[in-house]
């Protein structure tokens, strides 16, 4: 007679496997290794036991919700109405200001400002909102936060400081404070007490980050996150991170430059390919509601190797010159060296320029290209400014001064169409410019030119290089 041994319950309803995953970006390697493949840090890779059930799923029960579902058109959208900050350069971005219960994720770049923005906002939201903010701080004392307040003139009343690194004392704050605005700086801080990992891994920061999106859901308060930056400049932790938030912003600019850009990514309440610019100073940050100033410079007369194009950030017209400096012949390979422009680019550039148009021989020769005021353009409307600029620069022959270069250039030296000319052209009458050469059928229609600008289609790169001579000579002529 033969008895068969009925398996134990642990065994039957589940079983434990060990699983490894990285404690930086949330990867899961099948097994144990010294670097992650995915985010390329040493000793991040750790053993997590997860629980698998065996069998069929669970059954979920139903239970009686905590609001009925009612029609859409009973509910009302005040809640959600947007608070501006009186930050206009960030309302910009937001939509029109923080929306009570949003949660925004900041992030950027170490001593880029973006504390010194958000001590601003908190400022201007305790003198205008009429509820306290609150700014909770894991990295500096609230000495170190009160100094730069003094610095921004940002000591209102209503303006709280607490330095932190637990989520319960945050939440203890939150209960003395009751402000309408809390700022965390930064999330990668805060530890949550009983769960599993360090501070700034992908554990802690999932749960603190969940904590925070459903008290701020809860209780109405508009939160402001800040966030670490990657080395190649993405947000640190996991992706998961960006969903749980409603709006997800990049501080960006050059420590070595004054311009500072807010760039929207992830926007549940308006536009999410804004941008909003900043000017950093001693006294602290600023809006800059038109800066296209700080992208041009101002030549008593016309300099050869300078162009100026019409950039689009966002729903944004900047107008931006581009320089190039075409070096000696050298032997080997010659430098290829650029500024705030895409070097994939100005490779193709210089190539399809050689190949298309028998005066420029650059294959022997070095050349140096660069943006003016820090900004960095990578959309492909500024090919044919570079490539005037490169023709300019290796034919010693300056561009007419009120002249502006829109469209993208080709293998086949054909120039292509981009988007949004008409306010690109806008943008360039504002500002004095007069002629303007733009790719065929991109122009606007007659009736919408701007007053006092004449538009130029070219269709390829020499009748370009023939219209830019044109201008320039009838410029010297008057």
């Amino acid at each position: 007679m033969t008895t068969s041994r009925s398996p134990s319950r642990a065994a039957t309803t589940k079983a434990a496997r060990p699983t490894y995953v990285c404690d930086a970006c949330g990867h899961q390697p099948p097994k144990w290794l010294g670097r992650c493949p995915e985010c390329n840090e040493w000793g991040s890779v750790i053993e997590s036991t997860v629980t698998t059930p065996l069998g069929a799923g669970r059954v979920v029960s139903s239970r009686m919700p905590s609001e009925p579902a009612r029609p859409i058109a009973t509910i009302s959208a005040a809640p959600a109405k947007a608070v501006p900050t009186n930050v206009s350069e960030l309302d910009r971005v937001l939509g029109g200001g923080l929306v009570p219960g949003a949660v925004v994720l900041l992030a950027g770049e170490p001593g880029v400002g973006k504390s010194t923005l958000l001590l601003d906002v908190a400022q201007q939201w305790a003198a205008g909102a009429g509820s306290p903010s609150l700014v909770v701080s894991g990295e500096e004392s609230v000495s170190q936060v009160r100094l730069r307040a003094e610095r921004l003139g940002a000591l209102h009343e209503k303006l709280y400081l607490a330095s932190e690194s637990d989520l319960g004392a945050v939440l203890g704050h939150l209960d003395a404070v009751k402000p309408g605005l809390l700022v965390l700086d930064s999330v990668q801080t805060i530890s949550a007490p009983g769960t599993e990992g360090v501070p700034g891994g992908v554990t802690q920061v999932r749960a603190v980050t969940s904590a925070l999106v459903g008290v701020a859901k809860e209780r109405g308060i508009a939160t402001v996150l800040v966030g670490h930056v990657t080395k190649d400049g993405q947000v640190a932790g996991p992706r998961v991170l960006e969903h749980l938030v409603d709006v997800v912003l990049h501080f960006e600019g050059d420590k070595h430059s004054s311009l500072r850009l807010v760039r929207g990514v992830k926007n549940r309440f308006g536009a999410a390919d804004e941008v909003g610019c900043f000017e950093m100073h001693e006294g602290g940050i600023t809006s800059l509601a038109d800066p296209s100033g700080l992208f041009l410079t101002r030549y008593q007369e016309p300099v050869p190797g300078t162009c100026v194009t019409v950039a689009m950030e966002g729903r944004r017209a900047l107008v931006t010159e581009v320089q190039a400096l075409i070096g000696a012949e050298v032997q080997g390979s010659p430098r290829r060296t650029v500024s705030g422009l895409d070097s994939a680019r100005l490779a193709m550039v210089l190539a399809v320029l050689e190949r298309r148009t028998k005066q420029l021989k650059l294959y022997n020769r070095e050349v140096f290209a660069a943006t003016v005021g820090g900004i960095r353009l990578v959309e492909p409307s500024a090919d044919l400014a570079m490539a005037l600029a490169v023709a300019s620069g290796g034919l010693d022959l300056a561009m007419a001064p009120g002249l502006v270069a829109i469209g993208e250039v080709g293998l086949t030296g054909e120039i292509r169409r981009v988007g949004a000319v008409g306010r690109r052209l806008a943008e360039a009458a504002r500002l004095g410019f007069k002629v303007a050469l733009v790719p065929p059928g991109g122009g606007p229609d007659a009736g919408s030119v701007p007053r006092g600008m004449q538009v130029i289609e070219v269709s390829d790169l020499r009748s370009a290089l023939q219209a830019a001579a044109r201008a320039s000579a009838s410029h010297d002529a008057g």
